[in-house]
């Protein structure tokens, strides 16, 4: 549900061929279904995104499915921007979020929001039911940000990461989360998260409310180098992104490797572990027939080898990916 690219092609780009390229190459990686996040923009760029995601339609394309648009901002905070362009944030705006539902024909399935941005916390109410509302890039204090999850917050981005921190006066975004029943994003790639820090985060939240994300960046799939990320210049060494200034900036993760670091971090197996790229994912975005084995539901299976690397892709139970 929240990855910005790979194999050199950036979603913030509207390319439609981008869109197709990084379609298949999720499939390469066990991923049958594909949210997409765009960056903090102009009105005319994520316009462009909306667009061309409306315009694709997965059954003709030979790559993961397009199940909607991550909108990570433009609702964000000056203090934990990351690597979002400062003169693009806005404040809260129903009306605005409404139009680009509408150039993407209804696709903006998921937005991270920050609830202290003025303007934010009444446009919360405002949209409630009408897109998956998570809090990030957010310096909230823990009573601004219980009060975003009684307004429809109910996910929170890249957790831990560009937020205010835990402080035993103030508890902040990060006590209000784990203490709420709200699901909770973690790049699981050991820089983002110390392995201590994912243990700790799961025996806060347990494995039902975790959700293991990539924010993957064109990157991924490709050697050290230069790259971009939205309008910013990314650094790669050593796998690692970082913006010239020392930033972090998304990671070149992909999800097959985010199973086998959650396998190493916690000592759990597969059936655990999956449990939060696949069942939880499609629980929060109310995919019902997703992210399960059972009778009734999408035959959208993974295949993995002996060392945990994928073998097969099967969608609807047609295979569309063997290594």
């Amino acid at each position: 549900v929240h990855f910005h690219g790979c194999m050199g092609r950036d979603f913030s780009d509207a390319e439609p061929e981008g869109l197709e390229i990084m379609a298949q190459y999720e499939l390469s990686r066990g991923v049958t279904q594909i949210c997409p996040a765009g960056m903090t923009l102009t009105e005319e760029q994520l316009t462009k995104i909306c667009q061309v995601a409306a315009a694709h339609r997965a059954a003709d394309k030979p790559g993961a499915a397009l199940c909607g648009i991550n909108l990570e901002g433009p609702f964000l905070c000056q203090k934990y921007k990351g690597a979002m362009p400062p003169e693009l944030l806005r404040e809260g705006d129903a009306s605005l979020f409404r139009r680009y539902q509408r150039k993407a024909q209804g696709r903006v399935r998921y937005m991270t929001v920050a609830p202290e941005v003025p303007g934010v916390l009444d446009m919360l109410e405002d949209l409630r039911g009408e897109c998956v509302m998570a809090m990030g890039h957010s310096d909230a204090d823990y009573e601004t940000a219980r009060e975003a999850i009684r307004r429809g917050v109910c996910s929170c981005t890249h957790t831990f990461n560009v937020m205010s921190l835990f402080h035993h006066h103030h508890p902040a975004v990060m006590g209000a989360v784990l203490e709420k029943p709200v699901y909770c994003e973690a790049i699981c790639d050991g820089r983002h998260l110390h392995p201590g820090t994912v243990r700790l985060y799961l025996k806060a939240k347990g494995y039902d409310r975790v959700i293991a994300v990539t924010d993957s960046i064109m990157a991924a799939g490709l050697p050290d180098g230069n790259y971009k990320l939205g309008v910013n210049d990314v650094i790669v060494e050593d796998g690692d992104a970082k913006l010239p200034n020392g930033v972090r900036a998304g990671s070149t993760l992909t999800m097959a490797q985010a199973l086998r670091n959650l396998m190493a971090f916690t000592g759990e197996g597969a059936e655990t572990v999956s449990r939060l790229m696949t069942a939880n994912p499609a629980r929060l975005m109310g995919w019902a027939g997703k992210g399960e084995l059972d009778v009734g539901k999408d035959a959208d299976l993974v295949l993995l080898d002996g060392d945990y690397q994928v073998a097969r892709t099967v969608v609807g139970g047609r295979t569309v990916y063997t290594r």
